[in-house]
This record gives structure tokens, C-alpha cells and sequence, in this order.
């Protein structure tokens, strides 16, 4: 008995020796948080998304209070509610510009030739492990909507043509369609960067258009017709260039034959009485 006692005696005491450590610890060691946290946590979004770069909202606003980011890196918050964090925070506002995904490719079910019937798992994953998919154009979109189904935030949405289109009001540059994508055809790109190739096929020619109506066939007209320096082509297909002096313009897409550049202002693959994007008659 008195062996019993004398163990329950020994687990007390080094229990109180443990607890007593473990505050101590607490006092001298513990980090006080910044009140300030909830409160600039509370004004991001909350989307999570990561299109600042951070894991979540709650690290991007430590990230401000240490003065490491400026509340404009978040652009998924409207203006009103960077400049009101700024001011909390006593900061410059700063900023990114916001950023949306735009698809490489317009070769939807009218315009791309398919070289058989898919009938396997409901995923572009899946259909390309099949010999690369169902359509004539290796590099295109296989219109299955993994993207669709990825996205979180319901930006995306697979239209007639089973093309996505990505709502811009809703993307949030989180990068999710980018990953997902088999083919590697989203980009994220600033908005305010209208001119875009929707193609991503390196053939030239009668081989670029007999798999798809809308392929670029590298013609050239659209380096030749735009600014100097702001569009070149690469390997069979125009890379435009918003890092030089002079900016990309719509007239890059005056000559194309098949409407394969665009100059786009808000979704894409939008409807035509939605399109509001300046044309010219092609010469």
C-alpha cells in the first residue's frame, strides 16, 4: 500500500514540477499578438486564394503589419478597402495590378476536327493519357472542364463551344486552372494586357489550320501591322511584348485570317453583341 502512495506522491510532485515549467515558460516566452491582426484580417477578403503570393489572408495581413507586402498586393480587394487598410495601418496604399487567366487556345467543338469519340472518364486528365485526346490539334483544349471543376471561386464556365470562360470579376489570379490543366494553356496575365494569341500550336500553315479553323498559321501579319517591337513571331506563333516602350495596339488584329490574336477587354470567348473590343476591316 504504502508503495502505491508513494507513486501517486511522485507523479503529483513531478506533475506540479511540469506545470510550473510550462507556465513559466508561457510568461517569459510567449509572443503578445498585434491587436491589429483581427482587424486588418477581418478587412481582407477571406478568399484564401494565394493571388498575393501568401497561404491565406491571415499570413498576408502579418506579412503587412511587419511591413513586409503594401495592402495593394492584394488584388482581389476592391480599391476602397486597400486604401481603408493603408490607412488603418498608416501605410502606402502601393499595389499590384490585377491579374486574370486567359486561355491559349479558341478551338472549340465548330472550329477544332476530332479525330475520334471519347468515351472514358469526364476529364482532360484522363483524355489525354487516351493518345492525347479526342481532338485533331494536340495542343488544344480538350473541353472537359477540370478547370471548371478546380476553380473555387466559380469563375470558370464551360460554354457551347466546351471552351472555358473565365468571369473576370471572379478570378482571383489563384493559379488553380494553371496547375490543373493538362494542356498547358492558362496564363495569368495583368488586365489591363488586351492583345492575346489563342492558339498554342507550333504548326505552320495548311498543318495548323486542318486540325482547327482559328489556329495561328503564322502568317506574320500581325508582327508586321503592330507597333514596332510590341509583337514578334516565335517558333510559329506571335509573342507580344508589354515590356517595351511602346504598347501592343488592336491593330495587330486587323489582317489575322483567323481571328487567332484578339484584342480582348473583359471575358473571353464572349459573346459578339458582348465583344466590345475595336475592330477594322481587314484589308
Amino acid at each position: 500500500m504504502s508503495e502505491i502512495v508513494a507513486s501517486v506522491t511522485v507523479m503529483t510532485g513531478l506533475s506540479l514540477v511540469f506545470a510550473a515549467v510550462l507556465a513559466g515558460a508561457y510568461r517569459f516566452l510567449r509572443v503578445e499578438e498585434d491587436p491589429r491582426l483581427e482587424v486588418v484580417e477581418d478587412l481582407l477578403p477571406g478568399n484564401n486564394c494565394g493571388a498575393c503570393g501568401e497561404p491565406g489572408c491571415l499570413a498576408f495581413a502579418q506579412r503587412l503589419l511587419d511591413a513586409e507586402l503594401a495592402p495593394g498586393k492584394c488584388t482581389v480587394a476592391d480599391e476602397a478597402t486597400r486604401v481603408e487598410i493603408a490607412s488603418f495601418l498608416g501605410v502606402e496604399v502601393g499595389g499590384d495590378e490585377k491579374r486574370i487567366a486567359r486561355v491559349k487556345c479558341a478551338g472549340g467543338l465548330s472550329q477544332a476536327r476530332s479525330l475520334a469519340h471519347y468515351r472514358g472518364m469526364d476529364s482532360c486528365r484522363a483524355a489525354v493519357l487516351v493518345d492525347g485526346g479526342d481532338r485533331g490539334c494536340s495542343w488544344g483544349c480538350l473541353g472537359l472542364a477540370d478547370c471548371e471543376r478546380v476553380c473555387t471561386f466559380d469563375a470558370i464556365a464551360m460554354n457551347a463551344e466546351a471552351l472555358p470562360v473565365v468571369e473576370p470579376e471572379l478570378c482571383t489570379a489563384c493559379g488553380d486552372c494553371v496547375d490543373v490543366c493538362p494542356q498547358d494553356l492558362f496564363v495569368l496575365v495583368p488586365e489591363s494586357h488586351h492583345l492575346f494569341v489563342q492558339c498554342n500550336s507550333p504548326l505552320v500553315g495548311e498543318a495548323a489550320l486542318f486540325p482547327c479553323k482559328v489556329a495561328c498559321d503564322a502568317c506574320g501579319r500581325c508582327a508586321l501591322d503592330a507597333p514596332e517591337g510590341t509583337v514578334e513571331m516565335v517558333n510559329g506563333l506571335p509573342v507580344v511584348h508589354y515590356d517595351r516602350e511602346v504598347l501592343p495596339t488592336p491593330a495587330a488584329t486587323w489582317r489575322c485570317p483567323t481571328d487567332a490574336i484578339q484584342w480582348l477587354e473583359g471575358k473571353q470567348f464572349a459573346e459578339p453583341e458582348e465583344d466590345a473590343a475595336p475592330r477594322k476591316q481587314r484589308a
